[in-house]
């Protein structure tokens, strides 16, 4: 299998993914009219990856061949989607909430599950390039999936944008499919609950890891603080809630442009010190936010994008340097289902927030940024005193 099969099925699954959060929020804004089901709705999808990650990742690692595992996690996350906008408005708002719940379990597959198979792909002489590619194809897919479950939303209606990306999810499943198999070691095929132990030791005891997994999941709790404003940012400063999801484009722009730039002229910093300085960048988004104008608006989503892109990099660049090959997929998953939670848990609390005071919910998001950047031996003297 070739490295531009790889990105190609990547690029196409996680495009839908990044559809499938702004059309599930705006589906759940026109149905409910609320904010905060929205955000449930959201959240439900993205909470569940807690469990999801790590059960996945310790399969991967023990599979002869882990694509077919991925094809038919991504299967299940397009059939939970079709499901999700099947019931909404139709059964209770529980029982949608619980089948979003039961297809985020899926969600780290389009992330970290896929990731875990670069090498596979790869040459060891080409890992750090490819390693920029992927994490590129993050920033395209978040360019182009908002576009499309706006676009969709605008034209044809919110239930179809989630339709839309539901079908993309499942188009990757054959590039999954076709991943390279491999030779199972001993450690690799131990009990999942053993691996699910080593890779959580793994990340808790390796500081480098436990560092850049700490600062990365925080700053997801920021982004989903972010991302639950949106339909009320674009319904009250740009004329209609569909047209929020624009602005999640406008992120990724920068990061995408952000990231082109630094693998053509790599950064003296180490990675270590870019994941830091990406959640600091990330602060200053909500904060212009703030402002209430459209111009201001755009410029804030942007600089998100700046701060967004270089850390995603980068925290890949530490996982795979700090990563032992038989825990990678464990390491990769495990951490994607970490961020995708505190995505999750940030959307959960902002959406209820935004619907009583939205500059609370921006305020409450860039100082959630700021705790992500602070150092994580300032924060444990803090705790301490």
């Amino acid at each position: 299998m070739r490295t531009h099969t790889y990105l190609t099925g990547a690029l196409v699954a996680r495009t839908g993914d990044e559809a499938a959060g702004p059309a599930l929020l705006l589906a759940g804004f026109a149905v409910a009219g609320s904010t905060s089901e929205a955000s449930a709705l959201l959240a439900g999808t993205s909470l569940a990856s807690a469990l999801g990650g790590p059960v996945l990742g310790a399969l991967l690692d023990g599979a002869a061949r882990p694509g077919r595992l991925l094809a038919g996690a991504l299967a299940l996350y397009a059939g939970g989607l079709a499901l999700v906008i099947g019931g909404l408005g139709r059964l209770p708002f529980p029982v949608t909430v619980a089948t979003a719940i039961l297809t985020g379990l899926a969600g780290p597959a389009l992330s970290g599950g896929w990731s875990a198979q670069l090498p596979a792909v790869a040459a060891e002489d080409r890992l750090s390039r490819a390693n920029a590619l992927d994490a590129m194809s993050f920033g395209a897919a978040a360019l182009a999936g908002p576009a499309l479950a706006g676009g969709a939303a605008e034209a044809l209606g919110a239930p179809t944008a989630v339709v839309l990306a539901a079908a993309l999810v499942a188009a990757a499943a054959p590039a999954a499919w076709v991943l390279p198999a491999r030779p199972r070691s001993a450690e690799a095929s131990r009990a999942v609950l053993g691996a699910l132990a080593a890779g959580a030791r793994t990340l808790l005891r390796n500081r480098s890891l436990a560092r850049a997994t700490r600062t990365s999941v925080v700053s997801c709790v920021a982004q989903g603080m972010l991302t639950a404003c949106v339909p009320l940012l674009g319904e009250r400063v740009l004329g209609g809630a569909g047209r929020g999801a624009a602005l999640l484009s406008c992120a990724a722009v920068s990061a995408l442009a952000a990231d082109a730039l630094l693998a053509r002229f790599p950064p003296p910093l180490p990675p270590d010190a870019l994941v830091r300085a990406g959640a600091l960048v990330q602060a200053l988004a909500p904060a212009l936010a703030l402002a209430g104008e459209p111009a201001v608006l755009v410029a804030a989503f942007l600089v998100s994008g700046l701060g967004e892109g270089p850390q995603l990099t980068a925290l890949f660049a530490v996982r795979h340097r700090e990563a032992p090959e038989p825990l990678r997929g464990q390491v990769f998953a495990t951490g994607a289902s970490l961020k995708i939670t505190g995505f999750a848990l940030g959307a959960a609390a902002a959406g209820p927030l935004a619907a009583w005071s939205l500059p609370a919910a921006l305020a409450a998001a860039t100082a959630t940024a700021l705790f992500a950047a602070a150092p994580a031996a300032r924060v444990r003297a803090r705790a301490r005193r």
